[in-house]
This record gives C-alpha cells, sequence and structure tokens, in this order.
C-alpha cells in the first residue's frame, strides 16, 4: 500500500519505536472550534460521557461466532462474499470518525476540572478514553488499512477532514501508544469484571493489536498492503510485553474445576463471572434493571437450541488432535468418518464440548428431564431452523437449562475478554521472535491443555502433520496457529487470524466447506462430493472460493468519502 505523506501539523512522523500518547498535545490551544452543551466540571461529568462507550458498538452482546464466518471455521447457509470475492465498491457510506470526534473532545477537555479535582478521582475516565479511542482506531486500520489519525475536535469546517491519509504503521503505533497511557491511567484492580474496564483489559488488547500488525507487516511484505521497510520485531515484542505483564499479575488464571471432560463447556455457559479467575471483561444482563431493552438482553442461548443455518466447517474439525498429542493423519486413535459419534472418539475433548454431538444434552427442563441432541441430528436439514450445511452442530456458549432462556427476557452473559487469548498471544509472539522456549509452552499452551487433559506440546517432540495448513512454516508456528484455532474456536478471532497472517492464499481461494459423512442425514438436501461428504456450495461456488489476494484484506473506501476528498485514494484492487 501507497505510504502517504501526512500533511498537516496536527500529525508528527511516528517511528517503529513506539511513540507517546500522553497528555502532552493536550496542552496546547484548541486547534478547532466545536459547538457543544456539554461541560466537565466533576468527576462524575467524566463517568457519565464515558458510559455511552459502554455499548454494543464496543463490547457486542456477545463474542461467539462472529468473524469467524468470514473465514474457514464457521459455515452459514449463503456464501460469504468477502471470501467469494464478489464484493464491490460501496457508493455511499462514511468511513466513520464519529468515535473519534466524541473522544477527542473528551481529551480536549477533561482538564477543565483539574483546579478543583486531584487526578486520582477522575483518572480511569481518562484511561478509558484513551483505551475506547485506540479500539476505534484498530477497528478503523483493520477495515481500511492507512487511515487519518485525529487528535483535535472535528467541526464541519475543518481542514483535518481532507488530509491525506496515515500510514497504517504510524497509525498502529499510536494506538500502542494510547494502550500504553490507558493502562497508566485505568484502575490495577480486578474489579467485577462487567461495570468498568481495567488496566489488564488494556494491556490484551495492546498484546492483540501489536501481535495483529506485527504479524501483518511481517506476511504482507513486499505487496501493496504493508508499507516498505517496516521491522514487525517491535510489535512483536510489545505483544509478548503486555501479555507477560497480565500473565505477572497474578490475577488471572485458566478456569477449572478439574473435569476434562466438561471445563471448557461449561466456561461458556455460566450464569455469573464475577469471581471466574479466566474472564477478564463480560456482559451483565439483567431483565429486573432494563427488561426488555435490546441492549440489556441476550438470545443467544435461546437461538442456539436450533442450528439456524450456522454450523462447522470439516476443515476445522480435522485439525482437532487426538488424545496422544498427535494430528489425525496415520493415527491408529483416530477412528474415521463414519458417524460423528466415532470421528469424536479418542480426539482432543475440545472438540466435543464445542459440536453437539447426538448423545449429548440438548435441553434440561424445570423438573430436570432431558433430551438429547439426537431431536436435532435426527431432523437435521429438514427445515430453515434445522439448516446445518456442514451436519456439525455448534454447541459452544449453549446452556442446556432452558428455565432460564426466554427470547425476548434472556439474561445469559456472555464473555468478550478472556485469559486464554492472553496466553497465545503471548506464545505466537515468542514463536515470531524465534525466542519461545519450552519453559514459555509451559507457561502458555500447557495450561490450555491441561484443562482439558491432553498432552503438553513439546518443542523438541512435535509429530508432523502432512495436513499442516502452513508447511513453508516452523512446525512449532503451525502447532501455535492450530492450538489458537482450537482454543478461541467460534469467539470470532478466525478471520483476524487469516488476514494478518496473509493466509488467504493458503486456506480460502480454490476451497469450498466440507461437511461430515451425508449418509447421517435421513432428509440431506445439499450436494455431496465424490468421498461422500456434505459439500454445501458445490453448485454456488464450483470451482472454490474466489477471493481476490490482491484486494479483499481491506474493505473498499467508499466513492462517496472519495468525492469528498481528493487527497485520499481507494485500498488496493478496488
Amino acid at each position: 500500500m501507497k505510504n502517504f505523506i501526512t500533511i498537516t501539523s496536527l500529525l508528527f512522523t511516528a517511528s517503529v519505536t513506539l511513540i507517546s500518547c500522553n497528555d502532552s498535545f493536550l496542552d496546547r490551544p484548541p486547534l478547532d472550534e466545536v459547538i457543544s452543551d456539554m461541560y466537565f466540571e466533576k468527576p462524575q461529568d467524566l463517568e457519565i460521557y464515558m458510559n455511552q462507550y459502554y455499548s454494543n458498538s464496543f463490547f457486542p452482546k456477545y463474542a461467539n461466532h462472529g468473524n469467524d464466518y468470514d473465514s474457514d471455521n464457521l459455515v452459514s447457509s449463503t456464501v460469504n462474499t468477502r471470501l467469494q470475492g464478489t464484493r464491490t465498491v460501496s457508493v455511499t457510506g462514511s468511513i466513520g470518525f464519529g468515535n473519534v470526534r466524541s473522544l477527542n473532545y473528551f481529551l480536549n477537555n477533561y482538564q477543565k476540572i483539574e483546579e478543583n479535582h486531584e487526578l486520582s478521582t477522575y483518572q480511569q475516565y481518562v484511561g478509558e478514553a484513551y483505551y475506547f479511542k485506540a479500539v476505534t482506531y484498530f477497528n478503523l486500520l483493520k477495515s481500511y488499512g492507512d487511515i487519518q489519525w485525529l487528535d483535535v475536535d472535528l467541526g464541519t469546517s475543518s481542514p483535518e477532514l481532507y488530509m491525506d491519509r496515515t500510514p497504517r504503521h504510524e497509525v498502529a503505533n499510536r494506538i500502542l501508544s494510547c494502550l500504553d497511557t490507558a493502562a497508566m491511567y485505568l484502575s490495577e484492580e480486578r474489579t467485577n469484571g462487567y461495570s468498568r474496564i481495567n488496566k489488564w483489559i488494556a494491556l490484551l488488547m495492546q498484546s492483540r493489536v501489536a501481535l495483529f500488525e506485527g504479524s501483518w507487516q511481517k506476511y504482507h511484505s513486499g505487496t501493496a498492503f504493508a508499507p516498505v521497510d517496516v521491522d514487525p520485531t517491535p510489535y512483536f515484542e510489545k505483544a509478548a510485553e503486555a501479555a507477560e505483564a497480565v500473565m505477572a499479575s497474578g490475577l488471572y488464571s485458566v478456569y477449572t474445576n478439574g473435569s476434562a471432560e466438561d471445563d471448557y463447556r461449561e466456561l461458556f455457559n455460566r450464569r455469573d463471572y464475577t469471581s471466574n479467575p479466566e474472564v477478564l471483561f463480560w456482559r451483565k444482563y439483567d431483565n429486573e434493571l432494563s427488561r426488555g431493552d435490546g441492549d440489556f438482553t441476550n438470545d443467544r442461548n435461546f437461538r442456539m437450541s436450533q442450528p439456524l443455518g450456522r454450523s462447522m466447517a470439516k476443515q476445522m474439525v480435522d485439525q482437532y488432535l487426538c488424545v496422544d498429542g498427535k494430528p489425525i493423519a496415520g493415527n491408529s486413535l483416530f477412528q474415521g468418518y463414519e458417524d460423528i459419534n466415532t470421528e469424536f472418539e479418542n480426539r482432543d475433548p475440545r472438540l466435543a464440548q464445542t459440536i453437539a454431538t447426538p448423545d449429548q444434552v440438548w435441553k434440561v427442563a424445570a423438573d430436570g428431564s432431558t433430551q438429547n441432541w439426537s431431536q436435532i441430528y435426527n431432523r437435521l436439514n429438514s427445515n430453515t431452523d434445522l439448516n446445518a450445511p456442514t451436519g456439525y452442530v455448534i454447541q459452544k456458549g449453549y446452556d442446556p437449562q432452558v428455565i432460564y432462556h426466554v427470547q425476548q427476557y434472556e439474561e445469559t452473559p456472555s464473555i468478550l475478554f478472556r485469559y486464554a487469548e492472553v496466553l497465545l498471544n503471548y506464545a505466537e509472539a515468542k514463536a515470531e521472535l524465534g525466542t519461545l522456549t519450552q519453559q514459555d509452552i509451559d507457561r502458555s499452551i500447557k495450561p490450555l491443555r491441561e484443562r482439558v487433559g491432553m498432552p503438553n506440546l513439546m518443542i523438541n517432540e512435535i509429530a508432523a502433520d502432512p495436513n499442516w495448513e502452513f508447511p513453508a512454516l516452523s512446525p512449532v508456528i503451525n502447532e501455535i496457529r492450530r492450538e489458537r484455532r482450537i482454543e478461541l474456536a467460534a469467539e470470532g478471532f478466525r478471520w483476524e487470524d487469516i488476514a494478518r497472517w496473509a493466509a488467504a492464499d493458503e486456506v480460502i481461494v480454490g476451497t469450498r466447506p466440507r461437511g461430515f459423512l451425508a449418509s447421517q442425514i435421513q432428509q440431506n438436501p445439499f450436494p455431496v462430493d465424490q468421498d461422500g461428504f456434505l459439500d454445501p456450495f458445490q453448485k454456488a461456488v464450483p470451482d472454490g472460493y474466489g477471493f481476490k489476494l490482491d484486494r479483499d484484506y481491506l474493505n473498499s473506501i467508499p466513492e462517496s468519502e472519495l468525492n469528498l476528498n481528493e487527497n485520499i485514494q481507494q485500498n488496493p484492487g478496488w
């Protein structure tokens, strides 16, 4: 991608050494005029202003599924347009700087209360503003690449509206710096995990951003998507450093009650996460506080009681190891594909705790009576509600206790940030740096595998897998990527991982999602491949997904934006 040159004194040149996003720029005279009836007089004013950001735009109703449908993990009833490469340039619409504008207003005006109040009484809300600005820009960076970095309050005639795009590595540096500042101001207490963010969430986000940008710079190097001569190393170092800080806090750990056959599933269907050691932040729903309000109810579990077009791809299922810690290829423990029950035998327990099998509990009534998922599998794909294109029905995050689930008044909470990601970010960053040791594995991968009774990953004893997704990379990076895919399945990470690894050519282009053996379904409306496996998009995508490698990693800039600002250019390939 073109490295745009900044054209206003608002922006300064950023090197790979991470630059500051502290209060220094706030001491300058106002750079623009903003008309607002908001006036900050006391800490409560700051708190009220920041409350607006604890909404669906930053904290969705639930983390499950999400962007995994933009990947090779999950399959819906229709062909994904990103994967197929059939998206077109948006004619209308905007990139969306609304949150940037309102956050800049806060950051440029909160000092009005300095003379009458101690920093300790309001620093939490300042930290939140830096955090939300960082997350806003991270979302823009992932969508558009180079994006204008703004520190001023935008008015209708602000010259910054017409500035050139800021190179993506500069934007990434400023995001990381904002998160440094956020971590400095935010509370170090663990808190209840749902009211307000803390320092450790800012550091988790920093490890996520740094790992994303380091990977992007490394694997997109030499393409139109990456700047020239940007060293990814400092980003990987920052990712490992931030993750390790969370690990060293001692506040979080991998949740377990000692049941390898149920701990992983149980983590995602708890009724409360206040004291859960793995959950950094979660969404609480309380009908007593706001009955029927869409933002205060979560109908995920109600909807997950039937597939409704959601299912997991065979390509994903095949990534689960056998209980000996080795891949299924050539492994005598693997029982084949004859039916889903035998297919899941001797496999990583996370598989059967993510995908339902017919013999597992589907519903538990108020009187304690139960029904099994066989009630679904016996009628699978017979109508729209029972549609699961690949046959593998997702149950991760589903609670079979039907007494809790009423569509309009669903109170099941949802995990948004958990410690497992911290551990996985740490391991991957260290592996990318080439400094990963067995001790690092024992601190990160081992606790996740121990929870489900799987053998530890031993760096010097990795079994070769003829079906590794990334054969050109080292065995340890392949296995750490596998562990990430398995542990975070259906939590919305997979597309971003594919994008930052520039991996669409390896796992998307020319492929189609497959399912289990079609002979297991009594009424099958989908095509079947030559080996008898469900091939739901065989007719719709006969040549496999047509993802355009020179275009589809980023979104297009809407034409309306290009017409308004002649200084910006369209993204590559659009």
